[in-house]
């Protein structure tokens, strides 16, 4: 256990918990939220005064938060690895509370290695967004979300507890919002935007549902209480939490059942895809799962449940990418298979945990870059996505082909590149373990590298290889590919260097498993029921030949401009295999018709018993009011039946 897992339970002042104070940069760790928050505040408040210099700001604001995570990182590392977990707490949220209700930020490994990917790769992609949206007349308030996106990301990895994460959870599904319909004067765009923002709900729902059972059972949502008091606490009651916990996950990380909006999302900006993609939102799930590693060592049956999603949605993802014709679907599939990977690794506890991490690394740095070549394509080609309207760009836009080749072979995983140390990890953890359990989820990990390989290279290669298929005019414009500016492509050289070279040095280098050990616990080292040289052998063989077939079906012959004719599951990938209509006829239908019943039953159960009421006592008043009609006659013939009535009555009775 970390050293902050030691805390008491109680609240109260640092020396009443027994915890250091933090000193020096780690003092001052709010900044890192508080800087890009500013200047989101800053950019929304100014209007349109701030639309000159606005975007500089937001700039500004990110690396600055980057600057401070590099000194707090630097302080961390001069600590002993048992002593790598600073808290600073912040205020009392609810001081009634066992815990005491206190608010803090937890800098560890874990959430600096989150800190420096989330404001360093986040930063790149600033710089490349003010070139990019160079002529959006609404370029400040882009800027503004984008500094809210990383400030909610921050307070996501950075809280020392379930409540202050579930703010920056909620901050990233509001800025995700608002960058994916950033455009929303396009119907679509806008409904692309409420479709993630809808489906993520739900995943939010899980997150809440768990946050209640963990405090029912454990008494606290802080990471230090929940963690200690669950190595005794109740199995069934770890395992609803692992599952509810799993939920929320998915809905952020766009995982097997909650995966159907992160193709549409490619609506927003191209900066917004990568900064989603590849540094913030779609990780979230994948650091929620491995932060909550002490739950899960407790909850076995949770613990393979999220593997076996991560299983699922590795091998969805990438049948989906192959068959999109659309280049940022195409990368969007991608991320939704390597989140995949992760997911599956983090299911597999302290074996795969650090590698579930040490692959969300990698793939932050080339899964932005090639998002970010993707919208140097679209920069060049007047905003066209379509991968059949492409082809030998390669001799036009040569530091995009370059860069972009660079994050194809590391996806690939191919050696020396980030993602062959990374990647390959998974798949090596994937084969150990004792039955079938080893040969199911070592086989799709390895099938799904092999269909990685293949639809990643018909991308690489029908945008940059094979015929021109681009020399038609669209919209009375001539196509005239040219390379991007410096502000574009200089973040995309940059991402590529660490796409060439960070798997190595996190290997050999710098331990990164033995970095992440005080916060996720040691990597135990078993096996695999496959010989490791024979399993490497094995993986760069299937990569190989789904690159060879790329090649042959989409560089050696010509790429038609228009779909052909399909079969069933190639139609069915299309659609990304029937998620919307499965969603919609077992969700959105049902739910629809339960409103309707509950909206009838209310309009003419309900309010027809209060208006049968109403209409009762109006009936009555209007038979009353002919009796007072203002006649003494009538008055009279009432009282001498009155009377009448009464003289029976008294007859009768004497009777």
């Amino acid at each position: 256990m970390t050293q902050f897992l030691s805390l008491p339970l109680t609240g109260g002042t640092l020396a009443e918990i027994g915890a250091t104070a933090p000193t020096g940069a780690a003092a001052y760790a709010w900044a890192l939220i508080a800087l890009p928050l500013a200047g989101a505040v800053i950019l929304l408040l100014a209007g349109r005064r701030a639309d000159g210099w606005g975007h500089w700001l937001g700039v500004a604001m990110s690396w600055a938060s980057f600057v401070l995570g590099v000194a707090i990182l630097v302080q961390l590392f001069a600590l002993a690895p048992s002593a790598r977990s600073i808290v600073l707490p912040l205020w009392e949220w609810m001081p009634a509370l066992p815990d005491g209700g206190m608010i803090g930020l937890l800098l560890d490994p874990l959430s600096l290695t989150f800190v420096m990917l989330v404001t360093f790769v986040g930063s790149l992609i600033h710089v490349y967004a003010v070139a990019y949206m160079e002529h959006d007349a609404d370029r400040r308030r882009f800027f503004a979300y984008l500094n809210l996106f990383i400030a909610s990301m921050l307070t996501l990895v950075l809280a020392d507890s379930y409540l202050l994460l579930f703010v920056g959870w909620e901050g990233v599904g509001l800025a995700s919002y608002l960058l994916i319909g950033f455009w929303n004067y396009v119907p679509e765009y806008a409904t692309a935007a409420k479709k993630a923002f809808v489906m993520n709900r739900i995943g939010d729902a899980g997150l809440l549902l768990a946050m209640a059972a963990m405090f029912a059972s454990l008494g606290t949502v802080n990471y230090a209480g929940a963690f200690q008091k669950a190595s005794g606490a109740s199995t069934t009651w770890l395992t609803v939490i692992g599952l509810l916990l799993l939920v929320g996950a998915c809905g952020k990380s766009a995982q097997f059942p909650l995966q159907a909006w992160l193709g549409d999302a490619m609506a927003g900006p191209t900066p917004v895809s990568a900064l989603i993609h590849a540094a913030t939102m779609v990780t979230a799930g994948v650091y929620l799962v491995v932060r909550s590693g002490a739950i899960y060592a407790g909850a076995p049956s949770a613990q393979l449940a999220v593997a076996i999603v991560g299983a699922i949605t590795l091998l969805f993802g990438a049948i989906v990418g192959c068959a999109k014709d659309d280049m940022k679907k195409v990368l969007a599939a991608s991320t939704m298979s390597q989140i995949g990977y992760m997911m599956l690794a983090a299911g597999l506890g302290p074996i795969g945990a650090a590698f579930a991490i040490f692959h969300l690394l990698t793939h932050g740095f080339f899964k932005a870059q090639m998002f970010l070549g993707a919208g140097s394509v679209m920069h060049a080609m007047d905003d066209q996505v379509d991968m059949r309207r492409f082809g030998a760009l390669s001799g036009y836009m040569k530091v995009t082909w370059i860069t972009f080749a660079i994050g194809w072979l590391a996806i690939l995983g191919i050696p020396p590149f980030a993602g062959f140390f990374s990647k390959d990890k998974i798949i090596e953890a994937a084969f150990v373990g004792d039955g079938a359990r080893p040969w199911i989820f070592g086989l799709v990990a390895l099938i799904g590298a092999g269909i990685t390989a293949f639809y990643m290279s018909r991308l690489f290669f029908m945008v940059f290889h094979g015929n021109a298929r681009w020399s038609q005019t669209r919209q009375g414009r001539q196509m005239d590919p040219h390379e991007s500016p410096a502000l574009m492509t200089v973040p995309m050289i940059i991402l590529s260097i660490f796409s060439i070279g960070l798997g190595f040095a996190l290997t050999y280098v710098w331990d990164f498993t033995a970095w992440l050990t005080p916060a996720v616990g040691p990597s135990e080292h078993h096996e695999p029921v496959v010989a490791v040289p024979i399993l490497m052998g094995a993986t760069i063989a299937v990569v190989l030949a789904g690159a060879g077939l790329a090649y042959l079906q989409f560089v050696r012959r010509d790429v038609a401009t228009t779909a052909p004719p399909a079969n069933a599951l190639v139609r069915a990938a299309r659609a990304d295999l029937h998620q919307d209509a499965i969603n919609e006829a077992v969700f959105m239908t049902p739910a629809q018709m339960l409103t309707r019943g509950v909206a009838a039953t209310d309009t003419h159960a309900i309010d027809g018993a209060v208006e049968g009421v109403a209409r009762s006592t109006g009936a009555l008043g209007r038979v009353l009011g002919q009796l007072q009609n203002g006649y003494v006659r009538s008055y009279a013939a009432v009282t001498v039946i009155g009377v009448i009535l009464a003289l029976v009555a008294v007859v009768a009775w004497r009777m």
